[in-house]
């Protein structure tokens, strides 16, 4: 099977591109490379394939031919970043991917793998546990990006045309494109470089958790799925037994690196994002279980991040921290306003974005 992987170069992108190859598939990329400056360890890591260097919204069905799968990844990533700009958000999560699928479409590429999120349950609450059937609440400009790309591409599905809409739980693991600003990748390296895990919400919040080649392995399996079986369907993606209160994970962090302690930010308050999620359709109707759990990914984070000699001014700079990156590339004038590469010696048509947009 040939597929095409948009965003392979980020986080989960190389660790997708990775998985995918292991089993035996042909991968192309595709992606703008705006964290081409945030490489983790050894470069030679990150998986080479032939690849087009391409801002996802400029793809055209003659780009695609020729490809039996699409597995759409490239988006602006979390909801921080989200909200630095939240029609340009919706540009590229949403308008962005349902133009690049209905190119898919219009070129004959039978699958289309999107990569959604379980931040479509947003402000839902409580400790019930959330079906893919379940009302979606999202709260942030990225949360709701998704709910609509989702939407929209339904729209597109018929015969010929299979979209598969893979609600990931919140990513954690290593990778050659780390992040740090997702929660157990961010607690891990709070407590490796301080000695501290440090918590910036009161902790109450449950929040489902899945690792980075988990994520790409349940990819594997839509794609090998008959049409049929998901075709316009929604997939929440991680395991039921792997949803934790924050103030849980913290504690996990904290007995995986001796010495630490858990401590809450000054005015730590409630975060609103709050769901439980139910896994149990992935497992039930296409054979697919998780491999991690949170408390073995914790364990593989803290002897990369001293593997690597992970510091703090690695930890708060820029280079594995979404929005920060972002933010630095605009203010040098290397993206313009609509987030795209300028040519060299051109100045960025707009200010540094501020996190309120």
């Amino acid at each position: 099977m040939r597929v095409l992987v948009t965003g392979h170069l980020g986080y989960l992108g190389v660790v997708m591109t990775r998985v995918l190859l292991d089993e035996g598939f042909e991968v192309v990329g595709l992606d703008s490379d705006l964290y081409r400056a945030c490489t983790f360890g050894d470069p030679s890591a990150i998986p080479s394939v032939p690849a087009v260097a391409r801002d996802v919204r400029d793809v055209a069905p003659a780009d695609l031919s020729g490809f039996d799968g699409i597995v759409h990844l490239a988006a602006l990533s979390n909801d921080p970043l989200g909200n630095l700009d939240p029609a340009l958000t919706l540009g590229i999560n949403h308008e962005g991917s349902v133009r690049l699928a209905a190119a898919a479409r219009t070129a004959g590429v039978p699958r289309f793998v999107f990569a959604s999120s379980c931040s479509n349950y947003g402000a839902s609450g409580g400790d019930a546990l959330l079906t893919e059937d379940a009302e979606l609440r999202p709260i942030t400009p990225y949360g709701r990006s998704k709910v609509l790309a989702e939407r929209d591409l339904s729209a597109l599905a018929d015969a010929s045309f299979s979209p598969t809409y893979m609600r990931n739980a919140t990513a954690y693991g290593s990778s050659p494109r780390l992040r740090l600003d997702i929660v157990i990748n961010n607690l891990v390296a709070w407590a490796v470089t301080t000695g501290r895990v440090r918590l910036e919400s009161d902790g109450r919040a449950w929040r489902p958790m899945v690792h980075a080649e988990d994520i790409a392995r349940a990819v594997v399996v839509v794609l090998r799925a008959p049409p049929d079986l998901v075709r316009d369907r929604a997939f929440n993606v991680g395991s039921t037994a792997e949803n934790y209160l924050i103030r849980d994970l913290a504690e996990l962090v904290a007995e995986a690196v001796p010495g630490t302690s858990v401590e809450f930010a000054s005015g730590a308050s409630t975060d609103a994002r709050n769901y439980r999620v139910d896994c149990d359709r992935i497992e039930r109707e296409l054979g697919f279980r998780t491999s991690w759990t949170a408390r073995d990914g914790i364990r593989e984070l803290v002897a990369a991040y001293q593997r690597e000699g992970l510091t703090l001014d690695d930890f708060q700079g820029s280079r594995y921290q979404r929005i920060a990156q972002i933010k630095s590339l605009v203010s040098r004038g290397r993206l313009g306003e609509d987030l795209r590469w300028q040519p060299a010696g051109t100045a960025a048509t707009s200010p540094q974005p501020s996190e309120a947009g």
